[in-house]
């Protein structure tokens, strides 16, 4: 289990009341940091999807701008063809 550290952060007492409501008794969080890491969870996961979306839009301007290469079926040998293309 990865190793836990507290960190302290300061809220308006418009937050700290939010995040009282959505944590305990009738919610889906036992406490307030079970929901503010749920938030950070998401929060993460919610960029690294958006990486992975540029990356897709990214390949499919190559498509479109005629930047792709036919795989050889030999991934290593592809990369190595690839770095040198760019390196001229």
């Amino acid at each position: 289990m990865a190793k836990t550290e507290s960190i302290n952060v300061a809220l308006t007492d418009e937050m700290k009341k939010f995040i009282a409501n959505q944590s305990g008794n009738g919610t889906l969080y036992a406490t307030p940091s079970e929901y503010v890491r749920d938030l950070i969870r998401h929060e993460k996961d919610r960029l690294e999807a958006a990486a992975i979306r540029n990356a897709v839009i990214e390949g499919y301007q190559d498509v479109i701008y005629g930047r792709t290469h036919e795989f050889s079926g030999d991934l290593m040998n592809d990369l190595k063809a690839h770095k040198s293309r760019k390196s001229q």
